[in-house]
This record gives C-alpha cells, sequence and structure tokens, in this order.
C-alpha cells in the first residue's frame, strides 16, 4: 500500500514539477526576447540576492520542519501540528527581523551587492515577500512530511503561476525598462506569488491538519537548536552560491567584455544554460523530499537496512538516467541552446558542461539523504569546500580565458564535491555500489537512448 502511495506521489510530483519547468524555461526565454540577455543578467543577480534573503529570513523552512516533522511521527504519540507551529515562530522572528535590515539598508545592500545605489527603491519592495514565503515554506514542509506532497507541489504551482502572471503582465506594459524597473518587476511576482502561496496553505492545512496524539518531544528551543545546524548549511550554500553569481559579471569584464556584454552572457548562462542542463532531473528534484522525509525516518528509528536500500536503489537509478541525460544534452545541446534563443554560445556551453551532468543529478539524491540522516555538519563542510572550488577557479580562469573559464569551475567543484558525498553516504549507509549496475549498464542505456533520439529527431526535420 505505502509503496503504492509512494509510486503515485512520484509521478505526480513529477509531472507538477515537469510544468513549472517547462513554464519556468519559457518565461526565460519570453523575457530574454522582450528585455534583452542584459536584463536577463540583472534579473538573475536580484533573483540570487533574493533567494539568499529568503534563506536568511527562513533558515529553509521547507527542509528544517520537513525533517523534523518526519522525525517527530517516526516517535510513539507524535504531535506533529506543534513542531509546525515551532517552525513558524521561528521563521516569524527570522524573516521580521530581516525584513527590518532590508529596510534601513537598502542603499547599503545595493553598493556592496549591485554595484550601485540605483535599486535600493526595488529592494525595499523585498520584505513583503519574505514574511509569507517563509510561513509558506514551513507549511509546505509539515505537508511534505505528512506524505502529503502533492499538496506542497500544488503550492508550488499557484506561487509560480501567479508570479509568472506578473511579471509577464508587468512586462508587456512597460517600454524599455531600467536596472530598477527589471528588479521590481522580478520583487512584485514574487510578493504576489507568496501571498497567494500563503492563503492556499492555510486553507489546505486546515483540511489536512494531523490532529495531535501525545506530547511534542521538543520546545521551541530544542527545535531552534536542530533547526540551526540545517539554517547554517544553507545559509552557507545560498551566500557562497550568491558571492559567485556576483563574480562571474566582475570577472567577464575583466577579460575583455563591456558592462552590458558580461551582463548579457551571465544571463544567457542563468536564463537558458542552467535551465536546459537542469532540466532532465525533473524527476530527481521530485522525489528529493521524500528522500528527505524517508531518510530522517529510518535514521530517527535506527533502521540501517532501510537506509541501505535507499542509498543503493537510488545510487543506480539516478546513474542511469543521468548518464542517459548527458549524453542526450551532448547530441543535441547545440540544437536546444539555439532554439530557446541562446544562440551559439548557449549551445557550446551546453555541449561543454553536459559530461559533468550526472555529477550534478547526483547531489540531489545524495544531498537528501546526508540531510534527512542529520549530517548537517558534512554538508555544509562539503558546500564550503565545493564552492570554494567554484569561486577560486572563476577567479582565475574566466578573467583570462572568457566565458569559458566558467565551464573549468564548474566541472572542478561538481566533480570533488560529489565525490566526497558519495563516499560519506557509502560509510554511513553501508551500502556496496556494483561498477557494472552504476557505470557500464547506464553507458549501454545511454547509448541505446542516443540512437533512439537521433533517428526521432532525423525523422521529425527530415534531415
Amino acid at each position: 500500500m505505502f509503496r503504492r502511495k509512494m509510486i503515485r506521489d512520484t509521478i505526480l510530483l513529477m509531472t507538477m514539477q515537469l510544468i513549472l519547468d517547462s513554464a519556468s524555461l519559457m518565461l526565460n526565454v519570453f523575457i530574454t526576447e522582450r528585455l534583452g540577455a542584459a536584463a536577463v543578467g540583472v534579473l538573475s543577480l536580484t533573483g540570487s540576492f533574493l533567494g539568499f534573503a529568503v534563506i536568511l529570513s527562513g533558515g529553509n523552512a521547507f527542509l528544517c520542519t520537513s525533517r523534523l516533522i518526519s522525525e517527530e511521527l517516526g516517535k510513539p504519540d507524535p504531535a506533529p501540528d506543534r513542531v509546525l507551529m515551532h517552525g513558524i515562530c521561528f521563521c516569524m522572528i527570522l524573516s521580521l527581523t530581516v525584513s527590518a535590515v532590508l529596510l534601513t539598508c537598502s542603499g547599503t545592500v545595493c553598493r556592496y551587492f549591485f554595484k550601485g545605489a540605483d535599486l535600493s527603491a526595488a529592494v525595499k519592495l523585498m520584505p513583503a515577500a519574505l514574511v509569507t514565503g517563509a510561513v509558506s515554506a514551513c507549511f509546505k514542509g509539515y505537508f511534505n512530511a505528512c506524505r502529503k506532497a502533492s499538496a506542497a507541489g500544488a503550492g508550488d504551482i499557484l506561487e509560480f503561476a501567479v508570479r509568472s502572471a506578473v511579471v509577464v503582465l508587468m512586462t508587456l506594459s512597460c517600454g524599455t525598462p531600467g536596472r530598477e524597473e527589471v528588479c521590481r518587476i522580478l520583487i512584485s511576482g514574487a510578493v504576489a506569488g507568496n501571498a497567494f502561496s500563503f492563503l492556499y496553505c492555510i486553507i489546505v492545512y486546515m483540511k489536512l491538519k494531523i490532529p495531535s496524539s501525545g506530547l511534542c518531544s521538543s520546545g521551541f528551543t530544542e527545535y531552534v537548536r536542530y533547526a540551526l545546524p540545517i539554517m547554517g548549511g544553507s545559509l552557507l550554500t545560498a551566500a557562497l552560491s550568491s558571492t559567485n553569481d556576483m563574480l562571474i559579471p566582475i570577472c567577464l569584464r575583466q577579460s575583455g567584455d563591456s558592462a552590458d556584454e558580461a551582463l548579457s552572457r551571465f544571463g544567457v548562462f542563468e536564463a537558458i544554460v542552467i535551465p536546459a542542463l537542469f532540466f532532465p532531473s525533473v524527476i530527481l528534484c521530485s522525489i528529493s523530499g521524500m528522500i528527505v522525509s524517508e531518510s530522517a525516518r529510518a535514521a530517527a528509528s535506527g533502521n540501517r537496512e532501510r537506509l541501505k536500500e535507499l542509498a543503493s536503489r537510488l545510487t543506480e537509478y539516478t546513474m542511469i538516467f543521468a548518464v542517459s541525460a548527458a549524453a542526450v544534452l551532448m547530441r543535441f545541446g547545440d540544437m536546444i541552446g539555439s532554439r530557446l534563443g541562446g544562440g551559439e554560445l548557449a549551445g557550446k556551453m551546453i555541449v561543454m558542461i553536459s559530461p559533468v551532468v550526472p555529477f550534478i543529478y547526483m547531489e540531489i539524491i545524495l544531498e537528501a539523504m546526508i540531510k534527512g540522516m542529520g549530517y548537517q555538519g558534512f554538508s555544509s563542510l562539503n558546500y564550503l569546500a565545493e564552492y570554494a572550488v567554484r569561486i577560486s577557479a572563476v577567479l582565475i580562469f574566466v578573467p583570462f580565458t572568457g566565458f569559458y573559464g566558467i565551464v573549468i569551475s564548474y566541472y572542478a567543484s561538481n566533480i570533488i564535491g560529489n565525490i566526497s558525498r558519495f563516499v560519506k553516504v557509502e560509510r554511513c549507509t553501508g551500502a556496496r555500489i556494483s561498477p557494472i549496475r552504476c557505470v557500464l549498464l547506464p553507458v549501454f542505456y545511454a547509448a541505446l537512448l542516443t540512437a533512439a533520439a537521433d533517428i526521432a529527431v532525423r525523422a521529425f526535420t527530415g534531415r
């Protein structure tokens, strides 16, 4: 019964995530064609900073509540709704504090992150999205932990639909927007999307609420103590990612690009190349939340056999899927980049980065297991090392080799970071990975899939 439900939820979540990723990619293509690649670069920088503010104000509330509520449900006489209330209170404290800082220090933020104070008015709009976003994430974590993942997925779709509608309407209504107008468009969409998601989550929670059958195993202080390592890891990752995004345009200018050229190339990379590379991972992303919950339950109950089974099967299936996706991207990357409006540059980047896709996809599954088992310290240190390698590569190679220095940074950081994740999971679960099932079999399937895709494309295009 549980296996059938998990398969059903996986298919449903995969469908929802596929809709989200497809719509997001089309939205990026629309904005690129309507406003230009340089505007997309500004949007990407704004989105990176907004993501950092969201993590800072919510402490990665989805992951915190999902894991801690899952552990609560694995104990006798659980009280999951009380853990949820702890999470909401913690997020309210964080989000209100961050909002106050943004309102009072918006000029300073713009000077350091955006290299100019002309975006301060747009930054002051961000607090309107932080509180509702943080509380909504708590509710979605509750739904995921209670094995109502479809409810969380529906909330994500609603949030994206409202945000996209606002972005498209504001984009169509403006002429040639400046940097501040571009930022205001993105932030206004986030405010509207989070507000609708917040209302949806409250309504669904009232219908799906699980009555408490006992006393909560931890109070608010204990929740904060458990949540801080998760928050610290997420905050570290977001800070390093934002720093990396901020440095790329700067290093591109050092290589000889003008300011607009640097933003345009960065915009193409963020809006076309990265979404295209990650698009096939929709299946993995859709089940990663469930992996966190299942790993947390197994770890809390001391079920080592369950952890071993999860690690072995997920690794084998992920490698088959990831190697096949990498082969298709390598074969048709030029076509994909061109059709999405990124031109020759996007196509070349997709082809060049595609061989490292198996490492990138494995990160999704391995991180879900690592965080579910509670190894937040390792996750944080590993991310620190990974981004130290990536940022160092950007600083060293991009000023001399230009845009293709980013390829070097992706290869170095992903290979090093994910080999260490793989070793950690193998040691902690006792799983033994078969070279035949994890290497030879994926390569065989990838060759078959690429050949079939090549035949289909030739039949469709007549070439």
